[in-house]
């Protein structure tokens, strides 16, 4: 039985259910939030309730934000002729931090899964297709993590764009193997964008 009132234990479950917190982490979070300022407590909630509340998918390329289109769709200094492919929003995030891409995105949804049960039909192919009618894209770049699953997601997005007019490449594997975007760092990311190589 534990000692902690169950009002702490609940709180210390939901923390630890977070990514990357353990469960000693999870604890010394919860004794640190039950011991602090009750304002500053209700900041945090109320801050985490209102990102919840008003994060959203870009309509135009499924990365995050609170207004429609994001502020990189809205953004004239950006070159339209590019569109970064990447796997989930998180993964733009990691190519801003690296300072080394000036073009637009375009967020998948996930990739090419057969044991799991995720198809093509499953991924944002055809909203990518529309944009492709819609905006002067030239180059669709490929930043996907590389695993089995990506490769095939790849190589799938390359055949099927194969009859329309832009060239499409994929980021240098500079990537830990087996890894996504989120494990690199900024230089790797930078390099990985400039030695992209065509896969068509």
């Amino acid at each position: 039985m534990s000692a902690l009132p169950e009002p702490l234990n609940t709180l210390i479950a939901e923390l630890g259910a977070l990514p990357g917190i353990g469960p000693r982490s999870a604890e010394r979070l919860a004794l640190h939030l039950v011991q602090s300022d009750p304002q500053a407590v209700q900041r945090l909630a109320q801050s985490m309730v209102q990102a919840r509340a008003q994060v959203q998918a870009c309509q135009s390329c499924g990365g995050f934000t609170a207004q429609q289109p994001c502020a990189i769709c809205q953004d004239a200094r950006r070159d339209p002729s590019r569109v970064c492919v990447v796997e989930r929003p998180v993964d733009i995030l990691s190519l801003e931090k690296s300072g080394s891409y000036f073009g637009k995105y375009h967020v998948l949804g996930g990739r090419i899964s057969p044991l799991n049960g995720v198809g093509p039909e499953d991924l944002e192919i055809q909203e990518l297709e529309s944009r492709l009618d819609r905006e002067p894209i030239q180059e669709i770049i490929l930043a996907l993590g590389s695993d089995v699953e990506s490769d095939a997601t790849c190589f799938y997005l390359a055949k099927r764009l194969a009859s329309r007019a832009v060239t499409v490449t994929r980021i240098a594997q500079g990537l830990p193997a087996g890894s996504g975007l989120d494990f690199a760092d900024e230089l790797t990311l930078t390099r990985a964008i400039e030695g992209r190589r065509s896969i068509r």
